[in-house]
C-alpha cells in the first residue's frame, strides 16, 4: 500500500455488502484498500485498535454491540478516529446517537460508488461532507440548547471564522491556508470550539454554525 492510499475497514454484518463493498472499493483508481472486515460491532473494535485503518466504514444496526456502541468504543480509544457511518436507516434516533458517540458522517447505502468513493477521500481529508437530508434530520432535533445564542460572546473573533470554516465543509489543511496559520493552531481552535460550545465532535460543529446561521 502507497502512502497516498486510503486504508479502510468495513463494519457491516451481511457479508454481501462487506463483500461488494471491498470489490467496488478496490478499483486502482480510487486511491483506496480495504484492510479488513468486521462483521459486528466487537470485531468492529477489536479491527479498529488492531489495524487502525484510516477510513471506518461502520454499519449501525449489527448482532451484539451496535454500531452506535462499537464508534463510542473505538473513539475512546482512538479519538481522532474518521467514522463514515454507512446505513440503510435514515431516522433521528439512530443518526443523532451515531454522531455523538463520534461518527464523522453518514450516507446511505443506496449511494452512488462516486459519492462514496468522494465522501471516504473527503473523511479522510477531515473535510465534513453530509447530506442534506442527514442535515434536516439533526437541525430538526434541535439537540443544542437555545442557551448558545451568544455564540460571539463564547468564541474569539479566530475562533469564530474557524468555526464558519468548518461549517463551509473545509478541511483542516484548507482552513490553514484560508487564515494563514498553521493546521495545529486549526487543531487547537476546533478543539475550543467542541469545549466552550459543549459540543462532542467536528460534526457537531458544523451542523451548530448551520443551526444557527454562522455558515
Amino acid at each position: 500500500m502507497s502512502e497516498s492510499t486510503i486504508s479502510v475497514l468495513i463494519a457491516d454484518d451481511h457479508t454481501v455488502v462487506r463483500k461488494g463493498l471491498r470489490s467496488l472499493l478496490s478499483g486502482e483508481k480510487y486511491g483506496i484498500e480495504v484492510i479488513g472486515e468486521a462483521s459486528n460491532g466487537e470485531e468492529a473494535i477489536q479491527k479498529a485498535n488492531e489495524l487502525k485503518p484510516d477510513v471506518i466504514l461502520m454499519d449501525l444496526v449489527m448482532p451484539g454491540k451496535s454500531g452506535t456502541e462499537a464508534i463510542k468504543e473505538i473513539k475512546k480509544i482512538q479519538p481522532h478516529a474518521r467514522i463514515l457511518v454507512l446505513t440503510s436507516f435514515a431516522d433521528d434516533e439512530n443518526i443523532t446517537g451515531a454522531i455523538k458517540a463520534g461518527a464523522y458522517s453518514f450516507l446511505l447505502k443506496d449511494t452512488s460508488p462516486d459519492e462514496l468513493v468522494q465522501t471516504i477521500h473527503s473523511v479522510f481529508k477531515d473535510k465534513l461532507t453530509l447530506p442534506q437530508e442527514f442535515i434536516h434530520i439533526l437541525l430538526a432535533k434541535k439537540d443544542v440548547d437555545e442557551e448558545r445564542d451568544s455564540t460571539g460572546d463564547i468564541l474569539t473573533p479566530r475562533e469564530m471564522d474557524v468555526l464558519k470554516c468548518v461549517a463551509q465543509g473545509l478541511s483542516n489543511k484548507q482552513i490553514a491556508q484560508t487564515l494563514y496559520v498553521s493546521t495545529t493552531t486549526v487543531r487547537s481552535h476546533v478543539s475550543s470550539i467542541i469545549s466552550k460550545l459543549s459540543l462532542e465532535n467536528r460534526t457537531q460543529v458544523a451542523i451548530y454554525a448551520k443551526d444557527h446561521d454562522l455558515a
